[in-house]
């Protein structure tokens, strides 16, 4: 068994249901986050600690964090909904494609269906979006040396197809004049 001391100065402290809690209010207070995103905070935690504490019980500190996750929930600090518009509404301003947005979403634990239908909601036009990838990355008709463009070309149509957006528009993007 490793004693206090010993974690304490390698910077882990114990980890008990009020310390979690800690860890997910600070967390909360910096970041907005999904539930999965937060247990998934909460589990490196835990396991950091089991990891040099080996008589250390994660079974129950995995409940606890369960626990607090649905605390959390019942007092709105933590909202799926809430976090996929926000994060919907971000990728969308940065130029993202609905392909790219969900598959983000996806990655922090937001539900498909629910994702899907946030996204529906919001005026996104792909081809504006692509517009705006094209304008900062300055590909197409955004580049300002002309016999570059023409060579680029095919660097430029993968770029937005690795974006996520549809074959169609990045020609079509790429073919227009600014």
């Amino acid at each position: 068994m490793v004693s206090e001391n010993k974690l304490m100065k390698k910077g882990l402290k114990k980890i008990t249901e009020q310390r979690l809690k800690n860890i997910a209010l600070f967390y909360l207070k910096r970041f907005e986050t999904s539930q999965a995103n937060l247990k998934a905070v909460l589990k490196r935690r835990i396991d950091d600690y089991a990891y040099h504490n080996k008589d250390f019980n994660k079974a129950e500190a995995y409940a606890w964090a369960d626990k607090i996750i649905a605390d959390f929930v019942r007092l709105r600090y933590v909202d799926d909904a809430r976090f996929a518009e926000i994060k919907i509404r971000d990728y969308i301003n940065a130029g993202k494609s609905p392909r790219y947005i969900l598959g983000k979403l996806k990655e922090k634990g937001i539900d498909e269906t629910l994702a899907e239908q946030i996204l529906a909601e919001q005026e996104i036009n792909p081809e504006a979006a692509a517009m705006k990838l094209a304008k900062k990355k300055k590909l197409g008709p955004y580049n300002p040396d002309e016999n570059s463009r023409k060579e680029k070309y095919s660097k430029d149509l993968a770029v937005l197809v690795r974006a996520g957006f549809d074959y169609d528009i990045a020609v079509k993007i790429l073919k227009s004049e600014v």
